[in-house]
């Protein structure tokens, strides 16, 4: 049985698998994974948190199986989960633990590995770990038990790290900027970082309680960002989700600029064009038309940074992401990275001497409409060629102008169906009448 999802181990505190019994065990067959890894060394584990209350306990018991497998623990605290993946590799650990739930509520809490190299565990390892976990707990030798140190100022070190991938003689001087921290692992590095580059800051959110984090803030609710932004007439917004990995920003008319709008500028406005962008299958179409356009290679992944990552790693290209703002820099981070993102957009607002709103003047992102179909029971809606036909001629209507998306939900009996183009009537009337079809055929 594997324990691992595709972002590592997720549920609810306090239930199975994510509960202070399963942690201990969790990192005590981490532990010894590790140790027959690296058998002539002593394996070392990075391990960070973000700012969920129940986040202690799990440290806590991911620190004494770790320490009882006879593997060194180097607590970071509270910091970014690209933080994380960072200080990994800067600290030459053998692994990197993240306790976090990203963007769920607080009553969620997480744990996912990064490699020696800060990137995802590779499955082999993750399959061993869910093997021993199988196995009991027992302690062989106590003389070679592990230990745990604080590191100093880690915080400080990533900063320092996020301000080395902005230009070393550019500056943010005399740019206002709102960032909302989502109450989350960023409260205190994001601000911390815009203002020494020199923008003047003013931060919202950024009070964590433990249980406050992504509540109705942040890069899923970026609404009083909105408002901020333009209250405080500043020049833009950044809005963090509760481990900043995703960023979404804000111009300084309100407008929300989401990930595809991200990529968008770093492909097709900053001084250097990208070789290539890959993006996911829901990726609006207007950012495929307007790298094409642009002659940049775009290239469509399934939803999930980590697929993401496998296509910039095939073709050797460097960015990518999703609409979510979860936005990859490999050439300046291993994984995705909110203020990185952020750093990149605004190395470019400079370079051009260009607003936010300026840089997406040309780019608008087509109609979308997303309808939920539920149904009794789930079905494959592919296996039914009454079906079929319907989605080849809504596609063959919207060719070189629109496209549709039908996914099945991962969670539920629920069939999704995605329709964009630059027509919203169009889009509209197609979805609609896709959404009956599958409600009829799949009942038929």
């Amino acid at each position: 049985m594997s324990y691992f999802g595709t972002d590592g181990i997720r549920g609810k505190f306090g239930q199975l698998p994510i509960t202070p019994e399963f942690a201990l065990k969790l990192g005590f067959a981490a532990g010894k994974v590790l140790k027959r890894e690296y058998a002539d060394e002593k394996p070392i584990v990075v391990l960070g948190k973000d700012t969920r209350l129940s986040g202690y306990i799990l440290e806590a018991a991911l620190q004494a199986g770790l320490n009882a497998a006879g593997v060194y623990v180097h607590l970071l605290g509270p910091i970014p989960t690209p933080g994380i993946a960072h200080l990994t590799r800067a600290l030459h650990a053998h692994a990197g633990i993240v306790i976090s739930a990203s963007h769920n509520p607080y009553f969620d809490n997480g744990i996912k590995f990064f490699s020696g190299e800060g990137k995802k565990l590779p499955d082999e390892l993750q399959d061993a770990i869910s093997k021993e976990i199988e196995n009991e707990l027992v302690i062989e030798d106590t003389a070679n038990l592990g230990k745990s140190v604080r590191v100093k100022d880690a915080n400080g070190r990533y900063i320092e790290f996020c301000k080395s991938t902005f230009p070393y003689h550019l500056n943010l001087r005399g740019i206002k900027i709102v960032v909302d921290c989502a109450n989350g692992a960023a409260y205190n590095v994001g601000p911390a970082v815009f203002r020494e580059l020199g923008a003047k800051v003013t931060t919202i959110y950024n009070e964590p309680n433990g249980l406050n984090i992504n509540d109705h803030c942040g890069s899923t609710h970026p609404e009083n960002l909105q408002k901020a932004v333009v209250e405080h007439a500043a020049d833009l917004g950044i809005a963090f989700d509760g481990d900043a990995d995703r960023v979404m920003m804000v111009d300084k008319n309100g407008r929300l600029i989401d990930g595809d709008h991200i990529l968008y500028i770093l492909a097709t406005q900053a001084e250097q064009k990208p070789a290539g962008i890959v993006g996911t299958v829901m990726s609006n179409m207007a950012l495929e038309v307007a790298l094409e356009k642009a002659h940049v290679p775009f290239l469509r992944a399934k939803v999930g940074d980590r697929y993401v990552l496998q296509g910039l790693e095939e073709n050797g290209w460097s960015i990518g992401g999703e609409p979510s703002g979860h936005i990859l820099t490999l050439d300046k981070s291993t994984t995705g990275d909110a203020i990185i993102a952020a750093l990149q957009v605004l190395t470019v607002m400079v370079e051009q001497k260009k607003a936010l709103h300026e840089l997406v003047a040309d780019f608008n992102l087509f109609p979308q409409v997303l309808m939920n179909v539920r149904l009794e029971q789930m079905i494959d809606p592919y296996s039914l060629p009454a079906l079929v036909t319907e989605f080849e001629k809504a596609e063959a209507q919207l060719k070189g102008h629109g496209r549709i998306l039908i996914r099945k939900s991962g969670t539920e009996p629920v069939i999704r169906v995605m329709v964009e183009g630059n027509n919203v009537e169009e889009v509209n009337q197609i979805a609609q009448h896709l959404a009956e079809q599958v409600r009829i055929q799949a009942t038929a």
